[in-house]
C-alpha cells in the first residue's frame, strides 16, 4: 500500500513574471502618514501601514504631486519637494523620475522611456 502526499504550491515560491507594479516605503512618522493619506486617494494605489513603515504600491504608473502633499501637510506650496520625499522614503521599486513639481513612478521601464530620453526603436 502506497501513501500519496498532496503537493501544495508555496505562496513564497519564485516568480519572475512582471508584476506591473511600482511602489515605495515611507517612514512611519507624521510626514509619512500624510503622504500615505494623500496617496490612498489615488485609484491605482494601495497603502499598507506596517509597524515601522508604510508601504505604498501602485499598478502601472503613480504620481506623487508635491503641491497636493504640501497642502495636506498645512504647509506653503513648495515645502514638499524631491528632497523631502527622499528623506521620508526608505526604498522604492520601479523606475522613479523626479520632476520639479512631482515624482512619477513607473512599473515598466519602457513607460518611462520618453522621460529619460531612451529610444525604444531597435537599430
Amino acid at each position: 500500500m502506497t501513501t500519496l502526499k498532496a503537493v501544495v504550491d508555496s505562496p513564497f515560491k519564485s516568480d519572475n513574471t512582471a508584476s506591473n507594479k511600482c511602489g515605495f516605503t515611507l517612514m512611519n512618522n507624521q510626514v509619512g502618514m500624510v503622504v500615505a493619506d494623500v496617496m490612498r486617494t489615488k485609484d491605482n494605489v494601495t497603502v499598507t501601514p506596517l509597524p515601522s513603515m508604510i508601504r505604498v504600491d501602485a499598478v502601472g504608473t503613480m504620481v506623487v504631486d508635491y503641491a497636493e502633499i504640501s497642502e495636506a501637510l498645512g504647509e506653503e506650496p513648495g515645502f514638499f519637494d524631491a528632497a523631502e520625499f527622499e528623506e521620508n522614503m526608505s526604498t522604492h521599486y520601479g523606475r522613479m523620475i523626479h520632476e520639479d513639481d512631482r515624482t512619477i513612478m513607473f512599473a515598466n521601464p519602457e513607460d518611462a522611456a520618453e522621460f529619460i530620453g531612451f529610444d525604444l526603436t531597435a537599430h
